[in-house]
């Protein structure tokens, strides 16, 4: 249903830290320019945590306007909350949004049977078409091959965001489910090889700073060609790790502000890239320039 490189929009924001309604157009904008396949707002790089519900479902809502039907939009709406995350995937879908994405319970630390419990009871509530996200290095919480087999016989759960940066725990996955979920990166480091294994594309950070060339690598890897492939992802290494040199999306932003795409806005309990990091970001910049001729 979805494929290719989508790219995990940030949410762009004044040194204040009220949101950018000019920047985010521009971004909606430069994405379609350069082939970004989807959008997903507001999800982990689009500073989720810190958004008010307000805010949150704005920031869904004014996305699907500006793309207008173009390209997909994937909302974020998970939460430790199931409760909180029905209500959020409810406003997506009123929204106009095309699926959402659910991150695993953060914090509560629940068993296999609370994420199964918890993921079917949203996909019960709301039938638009839902994407599990598992990102334990954030969560503290890792949904187990055999759970995401169970979900994936539920209709309207579509796919799953592997984000273990794990490629045998990918092909678990893809062995155990078949045809029945779509397989995405979460990592861009390993979205390659990801896809050349049979996934469908990747929810990225790099495709923020680099969408022709993402979605370039994305293409020849889903067609198969690994040697077109590697040659542009050799040019991304360095933006797929030093985007991650302090905690997504102080990176990132930072570099979007340098590139003159947003402001330089950041909410706490994030704070702005520290200074002896900025060289790292534009020398990997660089490295990725050519990446497409």
């Amino acid at each position: 249903m979805f494929h290719g490189s989508m790219v995990a929009l940030v949410t762009p924001m004044h040194e204040d830290g009220t949101l950018d309604d000019v920047s985010l157009s521009n971004l909606v904008e430069f994405h379609i320019e350069n082939g970004t396949n989807a959008i997903v707002v507001v999800g982990t790089t689009g500073e989720s945590a810190t958004l008010d519900d307000k805010e949150h479902c704005g920031m869904v809502r004014r996305v699907v306007e500006l793309v207008g039907g173009r390209i997909p939009v994937i909302a974020g709406t998970g939460s430790n909350c199931t409760r909180e995350a029905i209500a959020l995937t409810r406003c997506a879908m009123e929204s106009g949004a095309d699926a959402c994405l659910l991150v695993t319970p953060y914090y509560n630390k629940p068993t296999q049977e609370g994420l199964y419990q918890h993921h079917l009871a949203i996909a019960e509530a709301v039938p638009i078409p839902q994407i599990l996200y598992n990102v334990p290095g954030r969560t503290v919480c890792d949904m187990l091959p055999f759970t995401i087999k169970r979900l994936s016989e539920i209709s309207n759960i579509v796919g799953i965001k592997e984000a273990t940066g794990n490629l045998q725990r990918a092909r678990e996955i893809l062995e155990c489910c078949g045809d029945r979920i779509d397989l995405y990166s979460g990592d861009d480091a390993v979205a390659m090889d990801l896809i050349l294994e049979g996934g469908k594309g990747v929810i990225s950070v790099t495709a923020n700073v680099a969408p022709k060339a993402m979605r370039a690598m994305c293409d020849a890897a889903l067609a198969g060609d690994r040697h077109i492939a590697e040659t542009i992802n050799n040019r991304l290494m360095s933006l797929h790790q030093d985007l991650f040199v302090e905690a997504n999306p102080i990176p990132v932003k930072w570099l979007m502000h340098d590139m003159g795409l947003i402001p330089a806005g950041i909410r706490l309990p994030l704070t702005p890239l520290s200074e002896n990091y900025h060289e790292t970001l534009r020398a990997a910049l660089r490295d990725a320039e050519g990446a497409v001729l």
